[in-house]
Formats: C-alpha cells, sequence, structure tokens
C-alpha cells in the first residue's frame, strides 16, 4: 500500500527559467535526460535524484507529487470508484516504471507511480537541503479529502493544530509519522503544495525575490522551530521553503 510521496515533478512552460530560479533557490543541481513527452530535467539534491521537471507550453506551471503504489492500474480504479478522476490512464516509461495522472473528489491532481527496479532508488536524509519537507493538502472541506485519501494509502490522522478562524490543520500520514497535513482553503483553488528545505530561510527568501519570484504567505513559526513560506515561481507554479531562519 503506497503511504507517500516519492517523487516531485515541475511542469512549466518555461524550462529553462525555471531550472535557473530553482537551482538558485534551493540549491538543487540538474541533469538533462528524456521522458515519453520529450526532453526532461532531473533535480538533485547533492547526488541523490529528488524530482524531475516537464516543458509545456499550453498548461499552467506547477509541481505534482507522485505517490509510490504497487500496482498503478488497481489504484487507479480505487481512486475512479471513490469519486475520483483519471487524467492520464496508466502507461509504462520505458525502464522507469508506470504511471497514471488522477485526481481527487475535488480536483486535487497527483500521480500515481510504481518504479521498474525491484529496490526504491535513495532519497535525500530527513529534512536535509533539498529534500521534502512537508506535503500539505489545501481543500474544499478537509474532512472529505481525508476521507478518500485514507483508505486508499493507509493514511491516520496525527496531531490536530486549531488556526483560529482557519479551522483544523490536521496532520497526517502512516502510522509511523506525519508526512503532511490537510485544511480547509482560502481561496477557489484546491490542490497540493510541496515544501522544500533549505538551510537559511531568509537567504533562501531573498534569493526567491532575486529570481522574479514572489512570497505570498510567511515566514510562519511551524512546531519544532522551523519556519516556513508560500511562494510563487515566476512561471506561476505554487511551492512552499521549509527551514531555519538566520
Amino acid at each position: 500500500m503506497a503511504s507517500d510521496f516519492v517523487w516531485f515533478e515541475l511542469v512549466t512552460p518555461d524550462a529553462a527559467a525555471a531550472e535557473a530560479f530553482y537551482k538558485a533557490v534551493v540549491g538543487w543541481t540538474a541533469e538533462a535526460s528524456s521522458g515519453p513527452n520529450g526532453p526532461y530535467t532531473i533535480f538533485k539534491a547533492g547526488d541523490v535524484p529528488v524530482g524531475g521537471m516537464l516543458e509545456m507550453k499550453d498548461v499552467p506551471a506547477g509541481w505534482l507529487g507522485y505517490l509510490g503504489v504497487d500496482d498503478v492500474d488497481a489504484f487507479a480504479a480505487k481512486v475512479e470508484a471513490a469519486g475520483g478522476a483519471i487524467h492520464k490512464a496508466p502507461q509504462d516509461i520505458p525502464d522507469v516504471g508506470r504511471f497514471a495522472v488522477v485526481a481527487d473528489p475535488q480536483g486535487a491532481m497527483f500521480i500515481l507511480f510504481r518504479g521498474s527496479l525491484d529496490a526504491p532508488p535513495p532519497r535525500p536524509q530527513q529534512m536535509s537541503p533539498g529534500s521534502l519537507g512537508w506535503s500539505e493538502l489545501n481543500a474544499a472541506g478537509w474532512e472529505k479529502a481525508f476521507d478518500f485519501y485514507a483508505p486508499l494509502f493507509g493514511w491516520v490522522k496525527h496531531d490536530a493544530v486549531p488556526m483560529g478562524e482557519m479551522g483544523v490543520y490536521q496532520t497526517f500520514g502512516p502510522q509511523a509519522a506525519a508526512i503532511g497535513g490537510m485544511c480547509d482553503s482560502q481561496g477557489p483553488g484546491h490542490s497540493w503544495l510541496y515544501y522544500f528545505c533549505v538551510e537559511n530561510l531568509d537567504a533562501a527568501i531573498e534569493r526567491v525575490k532575486t529570481g522574479g519570484g514572489q512570497i505570498q504567505l510567511g515566514p510562519m513559526e511551524v512546531p519544532g522551530g522551523a519556519f516556513v513560506v508560500n511562494a510563487v515561481d515566476p512561471q506561476g507554479g505554487l511551492f512552499a521553503l521549509l527551514g531555519m531562519r538566520g
């Protein structure tokens, strides 16, 4: 059963500009590759691949998360049976794996993925610079969203954090630990937001601004003493950063 995100992909209308921006802001390196839809860029934290980038001129910029599953076709059918949608039917990526692009009942998109390797590839050390630090679902009613995801992926509720007028921020994940949070969206969009770790958040904020991006929210302190900001890249892709200040 799936329990965590295993890959992240930026779809953007300008791959060259986005590569320069994220390399500067997050500290990733980039490696040219190829995929079923043409040229593909792999982002690395140190020597470990963490995500990819695909240039598509006719779609809005945005990040998609890959949830690892043991049977893409079976999980795609489960998503549809639970009220979700299949945007791209299951298909193979030669020598890489099998995937399907799906959405939850509120329209938040994600990808189901099974790699072709017997053993999963290495992942960065948790909370290390360039790694994924947190995944967040902004939903039109997080309770309904949780009821969709929990039985599919084995997620349970962890801490519930009161947010005043904004309601409750419910953390979730496998039994072992929380990997993300869900909350009621404060705007019209219902989507996943991914938090990438940086060593010095204040310095990263300045790199966002210098690179033509914008800070939308924060810095805000989170449990554990770290801080987060929500940001948008120059092509309009939403993302977030997590790290210590100073």
